[in-house]
């Protein structure tokens, strides 16, 4: 599973007292013990796909972090942590371009919204960025 690869990193990143590694890691980490925490007590499992969204969500809250260096001109912090978002960014999978997305939607049956964005939830989790779905879907 993508979580203990993770942790793999992580200890590797201790070893080499890489800290900067080591700090965005150990967020995933936390996140992902808490989220076990809280499937456990609804007896539900983890499952890959919510360890991608983690990742995810960690990336998008490093981009709003870095805006916010940015704004406030401390480069050294935005150095920092465009090193954190490469490193996390490749333990997600590869997106779906729009054209795979198009392709996707030209397949179904119901091109409805509802049922266009149930199906991309559904069977493309953490491999498309439901955004770009709705972009592509409008689009046709």
């Amino acid at each position: 599973m993508l979580i203990d690869t993770i942790k793999k990193e992580n200890m590797l990143a201790l070893k080499e007292k890489n800290e900067n590694k080591r700090a965005v890691l150990s967020v995933i980490i936390n996140k992902y013990m808490l989220l076990v925490t809280e499937k456990r007590a609804k007896n539900q499992e983890v499952k890959e796909e919510d360890v991608i969204k983690i990742i995810s969500k960690t990336l998008k809250e490093l981009e709003e972090e870095k805006a916010s260096y940015l704004e406030a001109n401390r480069l050294e912090s935005v150095k920092k942590i465009d090193e954190q978002i490469s490193y996390i960014s490749s333990y997600l999978p590869k997106l779906m371009s729009e054209e795979e997305i198009k392709e996707e939607i030209l397949k179904l049956e119901d091109k409805s919204i509802p049922a266009v964005m149930k199906h991309f939830k559904t069977n493309f989790a953490g491999k498309c960025d439901m955004g770009v779905v709705n972009k592509v879907l409008k689009s046709l």
